[in-house]
């Protein structure tokens, strides 16, 4: 690791370090079918968690976004602002957010330029955001979190006539919007005038800023559209979560029954209904009112009837209004839209629930012997067929195939350059750590995130060391994962708890020089990057010697000793290698 160059005022630095101060951390082959992944593994990644400015604890508006991918493009970059001449044009391209490049090539963020779809009249001042898959916040706190969902077959539109697709919409909405409700405008237009679609079938976007936090859906409409129709290129819906309320969305539609009356609660397309209507989704004469996502995207299941396949859903409700006694066996669409917790909730109740794994629940994919002997949940994440039959496992929000995860905070008691967060744990959400960026502070991010994929070992890249740590946790997962969660407690807490710190010692420079403020925070940032990342390496280090041939290595003693393997677990082997006792020793 590069040594952490400090620049600030020397009362500055002497409080970063200060704050940072603490002890040390204790495939199958490319383009090979996957035997035990089958159809869903096509559609179920990605979970989004909404939470309204009244129902968290410190009056922030947040949302979360697990990347579950597996073999993506996880790399990040930094926007800045940037003023335009007149005449000016933005560049766009066709991104997919699924695909992945060699390091070679330049990998994601330089090879798509090689290709212009289009070009869009700049504006005069575009915002600063990061963005990683998709746009996360820009610097006036709209912050972004993204959950595939699909549509009707007959919508999707694979053509190049379809310009926009998710991940570039996201981009111009992190440039252009200064409020959610700018940002669901500003891309529902540009899929209605362009079309949307390309790469991308339904998404769904948690859309949030200071205030409010909107899910806003949008879907192709078919492969036949043109410019020249006449008629929009995209059909979207957008519902807004009131504010003492919580929301998820895990990869399935959540916006049912409209109310256009009601405009600070939805907004739509034109086309909402009609396109409906046109592809006989929804009939007028029926009686029945229109309900969204029974039109584009009916889900007839439920936690129960998939054992546990499509258990986000129920499971969310469940840990955030546990009294109302949700019931497993419910159709996910049958469910509300949002709930109001029983608690509020904290940044640190969120990253809990995007590592949850149901366990205490029927659902818990350790139980019994799936997760073998050392209780991983890791095993099995997309069920599996055996002799022409196909069996479902339990798809948790805490799933092992992350790119990264984030959690964004957005504070409207603070200015923007204090009051944006963004949340990062790159990697597996049990292995990795939280690590705080103020969003609209920044001037540029690590090197080490801009860098790496998942075919070459590289440790220069943020994202390969945790990688490193939790490769090494699943050997004996229910013992290696306490290490992990006592080097989060040491990194990961702490800096939660400074945050109000933090933001006190920026909010007392943005008053007296807001550049001063926004080094001061970029600073903290990276050094805090710099930190956790080398704590993980040692972590990586410290799990390989610990577990070493499947023993237990005790650096205190220099003793070794074996791993303890249960009782019900060695029954089992009795019984399926027909084991049989030793003789009982002659006396």
């Amino acid at each position: 690791m590069k040594p952490i160059r400090f620049i600030l005022p020397g009362a500055l630095l002497f409080l970063l370090l200060a704050i940072l101060t603490a002890g040390p951390a204790v495939s199958t082959a490319q383009g090979q079918p996957c035997p035990t992944c089958g159809a869903a593994a096509d559609r179920e990644g990605c979970t989004v968690i909404m939470v309204g400015k009244a129902a968290s604890t410190d009056g922030s508006v947040m949302t979360t976004h697990t990347c579950d991918c597996g073999e993506c493009d996880w790399t990040w970059r930094f926007i800045p602002a940037a003023d335009h001449k007149p005449g000016d044009t933005r560049k766009i391209y066709h991104i997919s957010q699924f695909g992945n490049w060699a390091p070679d090539q330049g990998l994601k963020w330089e090879d798509i330029k090689r290709t212009i779809v289009m070009e869009l009249p700049e504006l005069p001042h575009t915002r600063a955001y990061i963005h990683g898959d998709f746009g996360y916040m820009n610097d006036a706190q709209v912050a972004i979190g993204e959950s595939t969902i699909g549509c009707r077959e007959r919508m999707e539109n694979p053509t190049p006539a379809a310009k926009f697709d998710i991940t570039m919409l996201t981009l111009i909405a992190m440039e252009r919007a200064g409020t959610a409700r700018e940002a669901i405008r500003i891309m529902g237009e540009l899929g209605e005038k362009y079309g949307y679609g390309f790469t991308d079938t339904g998404e769904m976007l948690a859309v949030a800023d200071p205030n409010e936090v909107w899910t806003f859906e949008i879907m192709p409409v078919g492969p036949l559209w043109t410019p020249q129709s006449g008629k929009p290129g995209a059909v979207w819906c957008a519902e807004r979560v009131p504010d003492d309320h919580v929301a998820v969305t895990p990869n399935e539609s959540r916006i049912g029954e409209i109310d256009l009356k009601k405009p600070d609660y939805f907004v739509a397309s034109p086309n909402v209904i009609q396109l409906a209507v046109d592809m006989k989704f929804f009939d007028p004469k029926s009686g029945r009112p229109f309900n969204w996502k029974k039109a584009y995207n009916p889900t007839d299941v439920s936690a129960a009837g998939t054992k546990g396949a499509r258990v986000r859903l129920w499971r969310f409700l469940d840990l955030v209004a546990p009294s109302q006694k949700f019931s497993a066996a419910t159709r996910n669409e049958d469910f509300p839209f949002s709930v109001k917790p029983e608690k509020k909730l904290s940044v640190r109740d969120v990253m809990r629930m995007t590592r949850d794994k149901t366990e205490g629940t029927p659902y818990w994919p350790a139980r019994g012997i799936q997760g073998g002997p050392f209780q991983n949940p890791n095993y099995l994440p997309y069920g599996f067929e055996l002799d022409g039959k196909r069996y479902s496992t339990p798809r948790v929000i805490g799933v092992n195939r992350a790119e990264y995860v984030t959690v964004t905070q957005s504070r409207g008691w603070l200015p923007h350059p204090v009051g944006g967060i963004v949340w990062l744990a790159w990697g597996a959400q049990d292995t990795s750590c939280f690590m705080p960026l103020y969003a609209a502070a920044l001037d540029r991010i690590p090197r080490s995130f801009e860098i790496g994929d998942h075919w070459n070992f590289d440790r220069d890249s943020a994202r390969w060391a945790f990688d490193y740590v939790d490769f090494h946790t699943q050997v004996a997962y229910n013992l290696a994962i306490e290490d992990v969660r006592a080097a989060q407690k040491l990194y990961e807490d702490p800096a939660v708890e400074r945050t109000e710190a933090i933001d006190k010692a920026a909010l007392d420079l943005y008053k007296k020089d807001p550049a001063l403020a926004a080094k001061f925070l970029t600073e903290y940032c990276l050094a805090n990057v710099d930190h956790v990342l080398a704590a993980w390496w040692q972590l990586g280090d410290d799990l390989l010697v610990k577990y070493n041939h499947m023993w237990v290595y005790d650096k205190a003693t220099r003793k070794r000793g074996p791993l303890k393997f249960p009782d019900w677990w060695l029954k089992l082997l009795v019984e399926y290698n027909h084991l049989t006792p030793e003789p009982a020793a002659k006396r």
